[in-house]
C-alpha cells in the first residue's frame, strides 16, 4: 500500500506538557492586562461611590469582623481583612513569580541579577529620598516608604495595554525589576511599619510555616498545607508582624522546574492503570500523578493567580482608593509636601534611577553587564515603574491617618496616570523606528541566555535547508505523534525561506506512542544511507502505520539497500544517538512533543504558521540587530 499523508488537522493547540518560562511569562502578563482593566474599574466605582456619599463609603469598609477559636479573638474592620488578609494571596503570587525567575528565567544566570537588582533598589531609594526631601522635619516623614514600590499588577497590565505586541524579554526584564522592587518593600512593611513583635504567637508561626512546607511536599497529605497556613498567618496576626509577609515567603520557597519525563512516564501509567480499572482508587491516583508531575509553584499559580488579580486586587482598590474630590481637598492636597513628594518621587524619581543606574553599569563594566533590552524598552521601563498603587496605598493607610492618608492616595492616583501616559509616548514613539531600529531599541544587543542546552552541530545533527541561514528552528519530535504530525507541513512552509533551516532531534515517547522508538531507528538508519528527511517525511505521513513490515516497505520504495536496513535497525551505535537527544532535551527541558526552540529560545503556544513564523521573524530582526551592533 501507498503511503498516505494524514487528514488535515488543526495545528493551533499547546504541547501540553510543556511549560515554558515564555509561556508563563506570556500568561502572567496577559492575565494581567485583564487584571488591569478590572482594577481600573474598581479604582472608579470606589471614587465615584466615596464622593456621592463619604460618609456611607467609609461605614462600609470599617465594618467589623471578628472570629473566634476557644479564648482566641481576632478583631479587624472589612477593609483590614481585604488589606492584610486577602492580600497575603496577591503577595504569594509575586513570591512564586520571583522563585520561578530565579530557577528558570533569565535571573538563572545569576551573572544578570545585578543589573534589574540594581536597578530595583535605585528606583526606590531615590524616590524615598524625593519624598523625605518634601517632608524633612514634619510628622509625615515616618510615610517615606510609600512613594518606594511599583505595584507589579497594575505596571505589567498597563505596559501591556499601552505598548501592544512588545517582545516577551521586555516584558521579563519589567518583571524582573520589580519583584525586586516587591521584596524590598516587603521587607520594610515587615520590620518598619510592625508594632511591638509577640514573640510566643511569632514562634507559633514559624513551626506552622515549616509544617506547611513539609507537608506541600507529601503527595498524600498536601492538601494539610492549607491549615498550616492558617495557622502561620493567625500566628503573625497576634505577633504583630503583618501576615501579608507570609504569602510572599511561601512563594519565595516554592521552587519552580519543567516537568521531568519521568514523572510524566509515571503519571500516564497511572492513567492507564485507571483507564483499565476504572475505580475511585485509581482516579485518585492518576490525579495525584498527573499533578506530581507539575512543579508545585506552577500549580499554585494556576490556582492562585486568576484569583489575584480578578478578585483581591480588584477588591483592595475598591476598600482603599475612594479619595474625595472637592475642590477645597484638591487645592489643598495639590500644594501639600505629601502629595507633591509622591507624585515627583514616582514620576520623576523612578524613572531616573531605573534608567540611569543600569547605564552606568554598562558603562562602568564596558558592556559586560548590561540591560537585556535597549534604550526604548529601558525607558519605558522606568517610565511604567511610577505605577504604584497597591503597596503604596498599603503603606500610606499603615503610615497615616485623617488628611494625609487621603493626600497620599490622591498622589499615588495622579502618578498612576502621569507615568501611564509617559510610557505610552515612549513606546509610540519607538513604534515610528524603521523596524530594524525599533527592534535594536527594543531589544538592544545583549547576548541572550540559550534555552536550547545542547547547541546544533552540523555534522552531527541533521539540518534541511540552508545551511548558513541565520535563524535555526530545533523540533523535538516523535514520530508517531499526531501533533509533530500536523507542525511538519507548517514547518515546511517556513523553510521556503533561505535564511531559515530545519534541525530535527528526536524525542519519542514509547510510553504513549510505542512505536516512536523502531520509527526513529528507521529514520537513523535511512540516514546512513542518505534517505533521513525522505524517512522523516513518510514516516510523519504514515503515523498509524509503522509497524516493522511498514518500515521495510518505506525503504524499498525510497530505494534504500534492504540488507543494510535491516542490519542498522539493531545497530546499537543508532539507540545511542537517540538516548543523546533525550538527554539533550531533559537538559533543555522539553518534556513533551513537539517542542521548538528558535535560535535556542523555546517557542511556546501554537504551532501553527503564522505563529511559527512570527517567532522566526522576531528571532531574524534581533539576529541581525545583533550583527549590527557587532
Amino acid at each position: 500500500m501507498k503511503p498516505q499523508a494524514p487528514p488535515p488537522a488543526s495545528t493551533t493547540g499547546r504541547t501540553d506538557w510543556i511549560r515554558s518560562l515564555g509561556y508563563q511569562v506570556g500568561r502572567f502578563v496577559r492575565t494581567e492586562a485583564a487584571g488591569s482593566v478590572l482594577l481600573i474599574t474598581a479604582i472608579l466605582v470606589a471614587m465615584v461611590w466615596a464622593n456621592l456619599s463619604e460618609a456611607n463609603y467609609h461605614e462600609f469598609w470599617a465594618t467589623d469582623l471578628s472570629a473566634h477559636v476557644g479564648t482566641a479573638r481576632i478583631t479587624m474592620t472589612l477593609r483590614e481583612f481585604v488589606s492584610s488578609g486577602l492580600m497575603t494571596v496577591f503577595f504569594l503570587v509575586v513570591g512564586l513569580e520571583a522563585r520561578r525567575e530565579f530557577d528558570l528565567g533569565t535571573l538563572r544566570d545569576h551573572r544578570r541579577v545585578l543589573v534589574p537588582f540594581a536597578a530595583g533598589v535605585a528606583g526606590m531609594a531615590l524616590p524615598v529620598a524625593i519624598f523625605l526631601a518634601f517632608n524633612a522635619g514634619t510628622a509625615t516623614a515616618h510615610g517615606w516608604a510609600v512613594a518606594m514600590s511599583t505595584d507589579t499588577a497594575l505596571a505589567l497590565g498597563l505596559v501591556t495595554l499601552v505598548g501592544r505586541e512588545l517582545p516577551e524579554q521586555i516584558r521579563a526584564f519589567i518583571l524582573t525589576v520589580f519583584i525586586v522592587d516587591d521584596l524590598v518593600a516587603l521587607t520594610v512593611i515587615a520590620l518598619g511599619y510592625s508594632g511591638h513583635v509577640e514573640i510566643a504567637p511569632l514562634l507559633v508561626a514559624l513551626g506552622a510555616f515549616a509544617a506547611m512546607l513539609i507537608l506541600q511536599r507529601v503527595r498524600r497529605v498536601h492538601c494539610l498545607a492549607f491549615p498550616a497556613a492558617l495557622v502561620a498567618w493567625v500566628g503573625l496576626f497576634f505577633s504583630g508582624v503583618d501576615p501579608i509577609v507570609l504569602g510572599l515567603v511561601a512563594g519565595l520557597v516554592t521552587p519552580a522546574h519543567v516537568p521531568e519525563r519521568e514523572r510524566l512516564e509515571d503519571a500516564a501509567g497511572s492513567f492507564r492503570r485507571f483507564r483499565e480499572q476504572p475505580t475511585p482508587k485509581s482516579a485518585r491516583l492518576a490525579a495525584l500523578g498527573l499533578n506530581g508531575a507539575l512543579s508545585m509553584n506552577e500549580r499554585l499559580q494556576s490556582r492562585y493567580l486568576p484569583w489575584a488579580s480578578y478578585v483581591v486586587v480588584p477588591l483592595f482598590a475598591l476598600a482603599n482608593a475612594g479619595v474625595s474630590l472637592q475642590p477645597s481637598f484638591v487645592a489643598g492636597a495639590l500644594s501639600s509636601p505629601v502629595t507633591l513628594g509622591i507624585v515627583a518621587g514616582y514620576v520623576v524619581g523612578k524613572p531616573f534611577a531605573v534608567i540611569l543606574i543600569p547605564t552606568l553599569i554598562s558603562w562602568f563594566t564596558s558592556g559586560r553587564l548590561r540591560p537585556p533590552v535597549g534604550w526604548a524598552a529601558l525607558t519605558g521601563s522606568g517610565t511604567i515603574a511610577g505605577v504604584g498603587f497597591t503597596v503604596a496605598v498599603l503603606v500610606a493607610s499603615i503610615a497615616f491617618t485623617g488628611p494625609a492618608l487621603e493626600e497620599a492616595k490622591l498622589g499615588v492616583l495622579i502618578a498612576v496616570i502621569d507615568s501611564t501616559a509617559l510610557t505610552w509616548v515612549v513606546f509610540r514613539l519607538t513604534s515610528l523606528l524603521r523596524p530594524d531600529r525599533r527592534m535594536r531599541a527594543l531589544l538592544g544587543d545583549a547576548p541572550e541566555v540559550p534555552e536550547l542546552v545542547v547547541p546544533v552541530d552540523p555534522h552531527r545533527d541533521h539540518v534541511r535547508g540552508n545551511s548558513s541561514a541565520i535563524v535555526t528552528v530545533v523540533e523535538y519530535g516523535d514520530f508517531q505523534c499526531p501533533f509533530c504530525g500536523r507542525a511538519e507541513r507548517e514547518v515546511r512552509e517556513l523553510l521556503s525561506a533561505d535564511d531559515v533551516r530545519f534541525v530535527w532531534r528526536h524525542l519519542p515517547i514509547v510510553d504513549v506512542h510505542p512505536r516512536a522508538q523502531s520509527a526513529a531507528l528507521a529514520a537513523e538508519a535511512a540516514g546512513v544511507q542518505g534517505a533521513f528527511w525522505q524517512m522523516h517525511d513518510v514516516l510523519l505521513s504514515n503515523q498509524d502505520r509503522l509497524e516493522d513490515e511498514d518500515l521495510l516497505r518505506y525503504a524499498e520504495i525510497l530505494g534504500l539497500d534492504l540488507d543494510r536496513f535491516h542490519k542498522d535497525l539493531t545497530n546499537p551505535r543508532f539507540a545511542d544517538r537517540i538516548d543523546e537527544d533525550l538527554l539533550g532535551a531533559d537538559l533543555s527541558g522539553a518534556a513533551g512533543t513537539p517542542t521548538f526552540f528558535i535560535n535556542g529560545r523555546r517557542h511556546y503556544g501554537a504551532y501553527d504558521v503564522r505563529s511559527l513564523r512570527a517567532a522566526v521573524m522576531h528571532a531574524r530582526d534581533l539576529a541581525e540587530a545583533t550583527t549590527r551592533a557587532g
